[in-house]
Order: C-alpha cells, then structure tokens, then sequence
C-alpha cells in the first residue's frame, strides 16, 4: 500500500530517528548523509513500481543507491515502507550475525546493487536500464547518488553512455547537501552538477531535497519525459531534522554519543528505546546465516558447436566470435546473448555478431569501467552478457568494477583477449601478464584458459550456458588445431568442456609439461618432435589453472620432472596453484623448471619475445632434453 503524502512526512520523522538510534546502537556509521537523503529515498521506494510482498519480481523497477554508506537511510526507508521489520535493522546494523551491512548489499529486499566504491551506481543502473530494453520488460530504473562522488569519470562515462542509448526509463536523484567527510564539497573540488548533466543531453530538474511535493512532482515529470534520461538535483541539508547536526561535516561519518542521541530523539519528537536494541544486538550470533534471495538471471542455449579441422589455422579470439555469434543467432527469441564492446570491434571479433544480433550489440566506446559495470548490472536483469575486451582493460584496468561483480554475485561473462606477451610489438603497457593472479583475487569467479579454437568455442557455449561469472583468457596470434596421437583435433567431435579437468594431451614419462592457452600447442610439438627421437613426455593442458587438482594427476608428476609452461607472469599464474596443491596433497615432484615472464617485456615480434622468455619451441626443447638426459 502506497504511503500518503502527510504519511510520508511523517515516516521522514521516524526514520530520522531510526538512523540516529541504529548508528548509535552499532557505535559506527554514516548518520549525516542518510538524513539528508532519507526523503528522496522515502519518496522514490514508495513510488517506484516494487512490492514488498514480492520484491523479486522481474517486472519490477529498480532502484539503486551509489552512496551506499547511506545504508541507514536505506534500511530505513524500506523498513517502514514494510520490506522487512525495523527492529531486526536497529539492532543488527553493521554485526556480523545480521543481513543489514554497513554498506548496502544486494539481495536485502529492495536493494539491488552492493555498493560503496562510489561513482558506480549510475553505471550499474544504465546497464538495468538497458537490459530492460532490450528483454522488453518495461520497467524504470532509478539511481540516486551523492554530490561528492560526482567527480568521479565513471559517472560521466555513464551519463554519455545514457544519453546515446536514449534511456528515458532512467531517473536519476542527486543528493546535493554540499557536505563530504572532509568539509563542503566545493571547497574539496567543486562539480557544476546540474551544468555537467545538462550538456551531456540529460534533462534536468531542481528541486528541495527535503520537500515531498517538488520530489514527487519531478520524479512524475521524470517518468513521461520520453526523448532521454532526467535527473532530479536535489538540494539538501546534512544531518537534516536535528538542529545541531545540520550542515556539519562531522556527523558524515560519525554516529552519536548516548547524550547526543537523547537530545536529537527530543529533538525530533520520538522515544529514546535503545536499550531494547542493546539487549537484542547482545543476542545476535555471532555469523549470519547466508543471504539467500531470488535472481533474475538467466542461461543460453549452448547449440552445436563448431569444429575446426586440422587445416585450419585462426586465432582463439576468431574462435570466440564466430560462438558468440552463433550463440547470438541461435538464442533469439528466447535469451538475449549481449555483446558489451569498447571500441575494440575489429580486433575482439565483434564483426560477426554485430551482423546477426546488431539490437543486442552495446559500444560503449573507450569507457572501460563503466563497461565492466553496466555489463554486470545487466547480467542480473534476464540477459547473457559478454564484456569483450584487451586482458590490460577488462582485468587489470577494471579490477575494482570486476571486483564488485564478483561480491554482486553476477552472472557476467568476460571475454579478453590479447592476452600474455602474445601481443608483441604494442609492449609492456599493453601485454596481460596477469590474468591468473587477478581472477585468483576473486571468490566467485571462474577462469578458462582455452588452448585451441576448438576448446575456445566449447567454453564460450559452455560459459554462456552456465550461471555466474566467468573470465576467458585468450591470446592475439593464429594457432594451430591441436591434434591427438592419431591426427585427428584433441577438442573435436566428441569433446565436451568440463571446468577443472585437466588435458592430458600426450602421454609419457620422466618429464611432464603443464600448461594452458596460447603456448599449449608449442608443447605439443616439442612433445612430438621429441616421440621422433624415441623420447616420450606428458603434456597436460590446464584450461581452468585455478581449479589445479594435483590429485587428478598424481601418476604424472610423483617423482617427475615438471615443466610449468605459460604466456603469464612467472610469480602469479600455475605454478602458484601448482604448488599449493603439490604440497597440500603431499606430493614430490623429482624437480620444477618454471618458464614465463620474469619481467616487463619490451616490444618486438612474438618470436623475438618468447626466446627471450625461454617461452618458444627451441627453449624448450633444449630445457626438456636436458632434464631427460639427467
């Protein structure tokens, strides 16, 4: 049931008073900033289309708080709108025995994104917002964000990318108080909001933080503007309601004294109960049980795959777009297979998809945070999205939006190529020497290093098949099918990808080479050449190197010379799974030889680059024979 407008007014008082007594109950928090944003968060959860008894509807708005530290605007707000009971968000706020984090955190009902790391909240709405183009769902997206976090460039990466995707299902609130931790913010460094949206094409609207009638007027305006996305500037007040507490950039982030709160609550005119919510938070567990909660996410057929022949000759990252095309084309009318680009079309194999899908292809152009973000978001509202760039960009440059996905617990997939010094001449500002040691930061994120074209079209399906995030790491240069003893493609017909089974590419004894991606192929061939000789070794391909069970294994490397082998930073990739594995399982290896990348390479020819890493056929034939005649 929707709140009158006297009802919300009076709603804003209790919820002032909630804010104060939960930061003051946890002894930590933001106080200043939830007060000055409670009546825009207030406002837009009653009038945005969402149920409490049925949060998780597909058909619902979103709404998305960039400013997470509000959180106990937040709680709040949804508490007494009858999301969940208010006495649990008064006395667990910030323990670890409740749901109600100090940052807000998705699958709390109402809240859809964990935020925190501010300036990515417009992003995660975009990416909503055009998921709900593209499924055709119809619903609206509001984002509310602060005044200090505006100087951030991924918020006007993310107004650009609004404006051009004409996203007129997109409202944005802006709590203008003037106010962050370290003083007023246009002393701190001074943003024309209203100025920076309006000449990015948004319309804009300003209105009194702090008066129902001008929010609700503006968010109404909002929703028939139909030529774009609009923002509400709303002028407010920190620390609004209590006299002492206004316009003071103390209480930003810094909950009150139990003498300060008993003269606030007088102040606002409501009781002083928290020794009740002392006494509760004194029996709270120590750990909460997991937050569990219903998601809009959703799988595409994985379809017959494509097998390359031995007489053929393409680069994994060619491999991967004619699948996701193929994905595209075969997926219509029943998932929408998404392709988020960066400019980079040509060069990550975008052509093909672009041609048989161009509704579900997104250029975002040179903005590669707000990308990662917006193909997240988009990720948990019905849609299989494809972020596809460089490894430099989307692992390394993105790490921290990559980061939020993985605690958001999307369903992302990450194409990258270009990945080792397999790139040659662009350099070392270019090569993606890290792509193992980056996704290992991660809790809840798969890495497929594919070896050939045929394994890299088998993760591609099985990627887009499969819930949750998942990276694929390819390299830049064409490579040869890999072949079995018989001549015949080892990922061909008959072939299913499986994550974390380990390729036993060929078989032998004495010394055992692992490795993954674009070198498994050389291994392959020095493998061969050596079986002309009357040498026999193991090569194992490790498409998933943060999966590495040496228990799988054990036959190959108990008592045997072992060969890491890989276009990666020497000190992050296999071998630190290798070894942790190794030692967990009690296993001893006669001895280990790791070959990679020791430092920043400089630019030249592939050729160049992998002799001097000790990474080409030559290099490691000689290594391998040398540990043969031992």
């Amino acid at each position: 049931m929707k709140k009158s407008l006297k009802e919300l007014k009076e709603l804003a008082k209790i919820c002032r008073a909630d804010i104060l007594k939960m930061t003051t109950v946890a002894k930590s928090g933001h106080p200043g900033g939830s007060m000055s944003s409670i009546d825009l968060y207030l406002s837009v959860f009653n009038v945005a289309n969402i149920d409490p008894e049925n949060p998780y509807d597909p058909k619902r708005d979103r709404v998305v708080i960039s400013h997470g530290h509000t959180s106990p605007g937040v709680y709040s707000a949804l508490a007494r709108l009858g999301f969940f009971n208010p006495d649990d968000v008064l006395a667990g706020f910030r323990h670890p025995g409740s749901i109600f984090e100090g940052h807000i955190t998705r699958g709390i009902p109402g809240v859809e994104w964990t935020t925190g790391n501010l300036g990515q909240g417009l992003s995660a709405g975009v990416g909503m917002a055009l998921a709900s183009k593209i499924t055709g769902a119809d619903y609206r997206v509001f984002v509310l964000h602060s005044d200090g976090e505006s100087p951030k460039g991924q918020i006007a990466e993310a107004r650009r990318t609004a404006v051009k995707e004409k996203l007129s299902n997109l409202t944005v609130l802006v709590d203008y108080n003037d106010i962050q931790i370290s003083g007023r913010a246009r002393d701190v460094l001074f943003v024309d909001i209203a100025k920076e949206y309006e000449a990015d094409g948004w319309k804009v609207l300003e209105v009194d933080g702090h008066d129902f009638e001008q929010i609700l007027n503006a968010i109404e305006e909002a929703k028939n503007y139909k030529l774009g996305p609009t923002v509400i500037i709303a002028k407010t007040i920190i620390g609004k309601g209590v006299s002492f507490m206004e316009n003071r950039h103390e209480y930003h982030g810094a909950p009150l004294k139990e003498d300060a709160l008993e003269k606030a609550l007088k102040e606002l005119g409501v009781e002083n109960d928290i020794e009740k919510y002392k006494e509760m938070r004194s029996k709270l567990p120590l750990i909460r049980e997991k937050l569990e909660f219903e998601d809009n996410t959703v799988v595409a057929e994985p379809e017959t795959p494509i097998v390359y022949t031995k007489k053929d000759k393409i680069d994994n990252r060619g491999a991967f777009g004619n699948a996701i095309a193929d994905l595209a084309k075969a997926n219509k009318g029943k998932v929408p297979v998404v392709a988020v680009d960066c400019d980079l079309k040509p060069s990550v194999k975008l052509e093909k998809f672009e041609k048989v899908a161009p509704e579900n292809y997104v250029q975002i152009g040179i903005q590669e945070h707000n990308a990662a973000t917006i193909a997240g978001a988009m990720s948990v509202c019905g849609v299989v999205p494809f972020f596809v760039d460089f490894g430099v960009f989307g692992l390394d440059e993105t790490f921290n939006q990559q980061r939020l996905n993985d605690i958001n617990h999307t369903n992302l997939k990450t194409a990258v190529t270009h990945c080792g010094i397999d790139i040659g001449e662009d350099g070392k500002t270019h090569h993606e020497i890290n792509y193992v040691g980056i996704v290992r930061s991660f809790f809840d994120t798969k890495l497929i290093v594919p070896a050939d074209p045929n394994q890299t079209d088998k993760a591609v399906r099985y990627a887009a098949s499969t819930p949750g995030n998942v990276v694929i790491a390819m390299g830049r240069s064409k490579i040869p099918v890999i072949l079995n003893e018989a001549g015949e493609p080892f990922f061909g017909e008959g072939y299913t990808f499986e994550y974390g089974k380990m390729d036993i590419l060929r078989k032998g004894e004495k010394v055992t080479i692992l490795t993954h991606g674009s070198v498994a192929h050389k291994a392959v061939n020095v493998a061969d050449k050596l079986k002309e000789e009357g040498i026999k070794i193991t090569v194992i391909n490790v498409s998933a190197p943060l999966e590495f069970d040496a228990a799988k294994i054990k036959e190959y490397i108990e008592n045997t010379e072992v060969i890491i082998y890989e276009d990666h930073n020497k000190y992050n990739g296999l071998f630190v799974e290798f070894s942790k594995s190794v030692v967990e399982n009690g296993i001893k290896p006669a001895g280990i030889e790791v070959l990679g990348v020791d430092n920043y390479s400089p630019s030249g020819s592939n050729a160049l680059l992998f002799k001097i890493f000790k990474l080409d056929e030559e290099s490691l034939y000689e290594i391998v024979k040398e540990k043969i005649s031992k």
